[in-house]
């Protein structure tokens, strides 16, 4: 429970209510809680899990001294559910009392969120779902959304509410009181939550990798917002001169609509089914010159880099900073972050061979010159977006990441021989793999070189199952793979590593027995164990992944396969299922999770400000250097004995892919 301080608090269970005129969801909570008109409204907490309270601030007043204290202090453990939500606008709160400095936040030490606890066992990131799947007794208010609506958010001025532009206590106070009762009901919901979680503890080491977390979404990343602005000027103008062309092409009123174009192709003999990226892709290989031309209009006005711009817009501070990008815990599965606002994990990569050249002529705004030089002004943009992102003065970016990190981990877990002597020797896997399924010498621009292609194909789309439509999926097809040559691909990738097949199927033995007979089961660097409907499996990190509900079924095809509960990418919570493979594969990319955390914590010191999957981004004093970090980052931690790592990294004057 902590120590307890002064006042005899050991713990505060914390949720508050606030108004903002930013938009929550557009800004993110750091832009959010920097709005001039930003305030908390209430503060419902628990003092050492005993009766709750609401302080009512809507009227100017502040939080109890002792409760004060209480957050400021380290000993104190505070909980909440989505806790970066509270700590960051108690922070505002804070500053604003002079009990915090301009810029600074509430230590993340000792803050513990109830939606990481959740996340860990497998659970929904929302309140009100994860209640529901806990079978909470006192669930959360229905009307909380609409609540939140008119008292959260700006409203139109009336007499009510005093032709300002929000609504308070007095503009509807039997609304108020059940806004007051919400406030309880959600802290009673959380503690609720942790009582039923107290029996699956989350490791004390990931809340240490939280806490990492949490000062990185603090500290942000600068960013070059001439640039941004530069880059919306020229967007503009491309838009205009694309639409007006193919208005002219077609003659529609708006060529911007999917219907109205979608329309004009079928009238002009082109076979639709959407117009999707891959999709388009595959009719502008047949199409007839006029047909090809109106799709290639419409491919650049459908480029969504102007989306990224205005993402950054939207959740700058004022400092010129964006924090808050990354979701601790936000991919269930294997622990992953997820990205939030700009969503740096899915940035267009860089492939000019002049990127420096174009972004000066962007910035300089010299719309002819990028039309001159290049094929297409949006996929300019496209490119340069992650230049936006910059070290601040006297600074620079030093961009390090692991190579091959799951191709590694696989090797290490399945104990595949000779995919660790290339890691050993510092070979090239895709030339090594594809000297292993057709049993000639492959080197790069080299002898036989025509096959590392294949070799890489094979490794990206094959390491969890993949067959042949992984293949297609991967672009193999594009890439110049024969369709008959897709089956006797995986045919060569597999007998070329029997070992990492064999560790599938033993996976998917060790689920289904430990389902079946309710024991524990060891397989190599693995654990799999059952407690309270739950499958867990055990990394050798110590951390675990958790499937909620898992059971034996048979699918439609009548194998028997094993089924969970748990959230889809779009968002659903719903069961699934799943087999040796995949879970491999969520194992896989757990431990290579885990050892970018060990790796970030090693380089606590260093200023991280962002990551994205294998990759660190360090604002960097000038004299460190390259090779230190990647060797700090490329230390094996004591649990992965034998595990062969390597980091590879370079220094940039912004954010960009070497």
């Amino acid at each position: 429970m902590g120590c307890m301080n002064r006042d005899g608090i050991r713990s505060l269970n914390i949720d508050i209510e606030t108004f903002s005129s930013e938009d929550l969801v557009k800004s993110g909570v750091y832009r959010y809680a920097e709005a001039p008109d930003f305030r908390i409204l209430l503060f419902g907490y628990s003092v050492n899990d005993g009766p709750i309270q609401v302080e009512d601030l809507s009227l100017g007043g502040t939080l109890p001294m002792e409760i004060l204290k209480a957050l400021m202090d380290p000993a104190v453990e505070k909980r909440a559910f989505n806790a970066a939500f509270e700590r960051v606008c108690l922070s505002r709160l804070l500053r604003d009392m002079r009990w915090l400095e301009k810029g600074e936040f509430l230590s993340p030490v000792n803050w513990r969120c109830t939606m990481i606890r959740c996340a860990y066992m497998g659970l929904p990131l929302s309140l009100a779902k994860a209640g529901e799947e806990l079978g909470l007794d006192r669930k959360k208010l229905s009307e909380g959304k609409e609540l939140i609506r008119f008292f959260c958010m700006p409203s139109k001025p009336t007499l009510l509410n005093g032709q300002s532009n929000r609504n308070g206590p007095f503009t509807d106070p039997n609304r108020w009181n059940r806004f007051v009762e919400y406030n309880r009901r959600d802290v009673d919901a959380e503690m609720q939550i942790l009582e039923r979680l107290k029996d699956s503890p989350v490791p004390e080491s990931v809340w240490k990798e939280y806490e990492l977390d949490q000062v990185i979404n603090d500290r942000g990343i600068a960013v070059d917002e001439q640039m941004v602005s530069a880059a919306f000027a020229m967007d503009a103008v491309s838009r205009d001169e694309l639409t007006a062309a193919l208005s002219g092409r077609t003659e529609l009123s708006n060529p911007n609509s999917v219907t109205q174009i979608r329309n004009w192709l079928i009238r002009h003999g082109a076979e639709v089914e959407s117009l999707g990226k891959q999709q388009v892709a595959r009719m502008l290989k047949d199409a007839d010159p006029e047909i090809r031309e109106v799709l290639m209009l419409r491919q650049q006005l459908a480029k969504s880099s102007v989306k990224k711009y205005e993402a950054i817009r939207n959740t700058v501070c004022r400092d010129g900073r964006i924090r808050g990008m990354f979701q601790f815990y936000g991919a269930s599965r294997s622990g992953r972050w997820a990205g939030r606002g700009v969503q740096l994990q899915n940035l267009p990569q860089n492939h000019l061979p002049d990127l420096d050249k174009a972004r000066k002529l962007v910035l300089a705004g010299d719309y002819g010159a990028v039309k001159m030089l290049y094929d297409s002004v949006p996929d300019v943009l496209s490119e340069l977006i992650r230049t936006a992102f910059v070290p601040a003065e006297g600074k620079k970016y030093i961009v390090a990441d692991f190579s091959a990190i799951e191709a590694r981990v696989i090797a290490w877990l399945a104990g595949e021989a000779w995919r660790m002597d290339v890691f050993a020797t510092g070979g090239d896997i895709y030339c090594a793999s594809a000297s292993q399924m057709f049993h000639v010498p492959v080197e790069k621009h080299g002898v036989n070189g025509h096959l590392r292609q294949k070799g890489k194909i094979a490794e990206l789309a094959l390491g969890y199952g993949g067959g042949v439509g992984a293949l297609r999926s991967m672009g193999a097809l594009e890439m110049g793979v024969p369709e008959e040559e897709l089956q006797p691909l995986v045919n060569a990738w597999r007998n070329a590593n029997p070992a990492i097949c064999c560790l599938w199927w033993d996976v998917d033995r060790a689920v289904k027995t430990v389902l079946r007979e309710k024991k524990p089961v060891s397989l190599g660097k693995l654990e799999f164990m059952y407690r309270s409907g739950t499958l867990l499996i055990r990394l050798p990190s110590g951390r675990s992944l958790c499937y909620v509900r898992a059971v034996l079924v048979n699918n439609v095809y009548g194998k028997e396969c094993v089924r969970y509960i748990g959230l889809k990418s779009g968002g659903l919570w719903e069961y699934q299922e799943s087999y040796g493979p995949k879970f491999v594969e969520n194992i896989v990319q757990g431990i290579a999770r885990d050892l970018l955390c060990e790796a970030m914590l090693r380089l606590g010191d260093r200023r991280i400000v962002a990551h994205v999957h294998d990759e660190v981004i360090i604002e960097a004093d000038p004299d460190d250097s390259v090779e230190e970090i990647c060797r700090i980052m490329g230390e094996c931690p004591p649990w992965a004995d034998g595990l062969i790592l390597r980091a590879d990294g370079y220094e940039c004057e912004y954010y960009r892919k070497d």
